[in-house]
């Protein structure tokens, strides 16, 4: 069955992919360790030269790339084009800094000399999903490939212009061929992937359902696995916080990449001496946004990336309402082409409901009150996620204190959850393990080697 690009701004079909073969798949997979067997001989300073040339390479095609993204997944075209400068600024701190995270470690003990070394581990499998379908790959590519290994790309089917561009970014930055490879496979072959010997690792990205998978197929082949998982992130206004400025803020932090961010705002924590000021705030935000082509500049919300993920979310918004959710604004698919939906609150939210167990992945902030700071911790801490959170207050040290609180992969005070190179990235619970970026993301996919000499 061939893959299909969808355009979800209009429901009109952009391109089909035919499924590659599994004797083209292993053709495939045997090329890229062969190129990695070379690749890891290169000099560091050549591969960081190369991996700044990718970077080179995405700002000179940004808006071609920006493009392919908006056509397939539908987010506002200014965020396709910061999505693409943002790989490129991934691509930049690592040809910066690779040397010194990957240089040796030198350990006083009874040795004459002891150290630890960080070497490749070989051809590791990457499993992306498509909401940011450049982002995701290259917080990957880009450490995994300066320390020397290979890869070889399974995307979301829906984004599979996306993985076929990102192979050509590596090519034309001068790397070796078949060093990066896309896979244009469904996911009921990702296990024969991972059987294959030659592949030493996989890192996803994506759900629950399907982290789950591959950390077990993984398991049952002892190959290490790094997931990131959903989120269901919470934002809390503690009653000294500028109301004003969460209220905004929160509002981009809900519909940012239409909502469909792992570390989007989804649930609004509030307490109950402001409720009424954010509310406020919050609805007359929400009511300005422009909802349409997201191919136009001025554009703040596009569609859901596909009709099965529009469908599945008027179904949590509906269940939530059958069990006492209230829904402020919004909540209803617009009429025309395209899966689009208006950006909604609701509230009235409580244990049980999609709303509060689920993750909501669309432009549907989920508001609760709370009392006291305790029962604000208490809320956020209730969920099977943990990725990422956001405390607003005017006391640092009051909202320091509570950060240590919550269970999650980092915590944000005064500003919205975001993925930045120079930080680690990655969540605990069923948000998955293992982190992305910074030094720490670096060493996940290497051989972490003592050498002891008398």
């Amino acid at each position: 069955m061939p893959l299909k690009s969808v355009n979800p701004a209009t429901g009109d079909l952009i391109k089909e992919f035919p499924e590659m073969s599994p004797e083209k798949v292993e053709k495939i997979i045997i090329a890229a360790n062969e190129a990695y067997l070379k690749w890891r001989r290169y000099d560091l300073e050549k591969r960081c030269e190369l991996i700044k040339n990718a970077g080179v390479q995405l700002l000179k095609e940004k808006e071609n790339y920006a493009r392919i993204i908006t056509s397939e997944m539908g987010k506002p075209i200014t965020q396709s084009i910061a999505e693409v400068e943002k790989c490129a600024w991934v691509c930049q701190y690592y040809a910066e800094n690779a040397k010194n995270i990957l240089a040796d470690e030198i350990i006083e003990t009874d040795a004459s000399e002891s150290f630890v070394s960080f070497e490749p581990l070989g051809v590791i499998l990457a499993v992306m999903p498509w909401n940011f379908p450049f982002w995701q790959v290259f917080r990957f590519a880009a450490p995994a490939l300066t320390a020397g290994n290979g890869a070889v790309l399974k995307h979301a089917s829906n984004v599979s212009m996306c993985a076929l561009a990102i192979e050509d970014v590596f090519l034309k930055a001068g790397f070796p061929e078949n060093l990066f490879r896309a896979l244009l496979i469904p996911s009921n072959s990702v296990k024969n992937v991972i059987d294959n010997n030659l592949i030493k690792a996989a890192t996803l990205t994506g759900s629950e359902f399907a982290g789950s998978m591959v950390a077990s197929e993984c398991g049952k082949k002892l190959k290490k696995t790094v997931l990131e998982l959903g989120g269901s992130d919470p934002f809390i206004i503690l009653k000294d916080a500028d109301v004003a400025e969460s209220a905004s803020v929160g509002v981009k932090a809900r519909i940012i990449n239409n909502g469909q961010s792992c570390i989007a705002a989804k649930r609004f924590i509030v307490a109950e001496e402001v409720y009424d000021e954010f509310m406020e705030k919050f609805i007359d935000n929400i009511s300005r946004l422009k909802v349409g082509n997201p191919m136009e500049k001025d554009c703040d919300l596009g569609p859901i990336a596909r009709e099965d993920l529009l469908l599945e979310l008027e179904a949590q918004i509906k269940k939530s309402v059958e069990k006492g959710a209230t829904i402020i604004t919004g909540g209803k698919r617009l009429t025309g082409n395209g899966f689009f939906i208006e950006p909604t609150i609701l509230t009235g939210i409580k244990k049980g409901m999609p709303a509060y167990e689920e993750e909501i992945f669309g432009p549907v902030a989920s508001v609760i009150k709370f009392k006291t700071e305790e029962e604000a911790i208490d809320i956020a801490n209730d969920t099977s996620f943990g990725l990422g959170a956001s405390i607003w207050t005017k006391d640092i040290e009051r909202g320091k204190y509570l950060a240590h609180k919550i269970e999650s992969g980092s915590v944000f005070i005064n500003g919205m959850v975001k993925s930045d190179p120079r930080l680690p990235f990655g969540g605990v619970k069923k948000s998955g393990y293992g982190r992305e970026l910074s030094h720490y993301g670096m060493k996940e996919f290497v051989n972490i080697k003592t050498i002891w000499i008398k």
